[in-house]
């Protein structure tokens, strides 16, 4: 039939576009010029076209047949009928529902995988009030229209220079947000993005810590990439979560706790801190189960990118400060260095 001719050719299409990305992705390029402006191609087209929507459904289809349980296993946790449930979705990243259980309200953080989220709606019989969205990129955005179709009155939050899909409720750096008995403040971070978000929930109000969705500008033991900003901007964004109380809960976007904490090796072998919490990643790791939360006090021990202050890691990098270079601006040198570094380890 003439339907189904037109959704062949249109699947057709769709498996040659994204063929097209992945050999973007793939070419070698010999000089660095090259591969900038290589990268910058292929991340446009990621951000900015339909072929990175593409991208990503593409990527999700894999994850459900590759991970149909999810790629880790989570348990809730729980403070004075405040719940918060790592949810696993596509290769290894998680979203994360926050829920009021005396209300039966929820929020939804970076809900990329919106039927995999729902099922965690429907089993624990909430109602989806909020979706926090970090920022624009697809695996933590992809998920927020068809959400938002399944729960008509829900408010999706963000930040409006981001491009958030289906934001509803665009937000500035210090905007509360109230949802039943849970009170979030947003805070804007960009570096990774030009609008990335990232949202405390106050335990203060619950008798509780606080609770960090970091999204990507900070992972265990790790940072995002600086995708859209200076070194400058993201330290600014990394001096934010810094400042934040130490016992304060860590929930980042991504899975990358082992291979973060392998770095860190490379550049502090000698951080005590940083040992035992390998130590207790590959325990969890080898049973697929997740990783976080960790506390921004464990992270100031052994994550590189919240050290950069650290006369310890300026050492170990071989960086010193020069006479008429002020604070700010040597940090910002330590951070391009730790950044190159970690970009170097990860083509390995």
């Amino acid at each position: 039939s003439s339907s189904s001719s037109s959704s062949s050719s249109s699947s057709s299409s769709s498996s040659i576009v994204i063929a097209v990305v992945v050999v973007v992705v793939v070419v070698p390029c010999a000089q660095p010029c090259a591969q900038h402006v290589l990268f910058i191609s292929r991340y446009t087209l990621y951000t900015r076209t339909w072929l990175g929507y593409l991208y990503y459904k593409r990527e999700m289809r894999k994850a459900r047949e590759h991970y149909p349980a999810g790629h880790s296993r989570a348990q809730p946790v729980e403070f004075n009928g405040i719940k918060i449930i790592p949810i696993s979705v596509l290769s290894d990243n998680y979203s994360y529902l926050v829920i009021d259980t005396a209300s039966s309200v929820a929020v939804a953080v970076d809900p990329a995988d919106p039927q995999t989220v729902q099922a965690v709606l429907k089993e624990e019989g909430v109602m989806l009030e909020a979706i926090f969205c970090t920022h624009k990129h697809w695996d933590h955005s992809g998920g927020n229209k068809g959400l938002k179709r399944l729960h008509s009155s829900c408010r999706v939050y963000g930040n409006a220079t981001d491009n958030i899909p289906g934001l509803t409720h665009p937000l500035s750096h210090r905007d509360s947000i109230t949802v039943g008995r849970m009170q979030f403040k947003a805070l804007f971070t960009p570096g990774h993005t030009v609008g990335h978000m990232i949202y405390l929930l106050d335990g203060r109000t619950i008798g509780a810590p606080s609770s960090l969705f970091s999204g990507d500008l900070v992972f265990l033991s790790g940072c995002g990439r600086i995708f859209e900003g200076s070194a400058t901007t993201m330290l600014s964004s990394l001096d934010i979560v810094g400042s934040l109380s130490d016992d304060t809960l860590l929930w980042p976007g991504h899975e990358y706790a082992e291979d973060n904490l392998l770095f860190a090796a490379e550049v502090e072998p000698r951080n005590a801190a940083r040992e035992n919490k390998y130590q207790w990643v590959l325990q969890q790791r080898g049973r697929k189960l997740c990783t976080s939360p960790s506390t921004i006090g464990e992270e100031k021990e052994y994550n590189p990118f919240l050290r950069i202050h650290s006369a310890e890691l300026h050492l170990a990098l071989g960086l010193q400060q020069f006479q008429d270079e002020d604070w700010t601006e040597f940090r910002a040198r330590v951070l391009v260095e730790l950044r190159k570094r970690k970009e170097l380890y990860n083509r390995r």
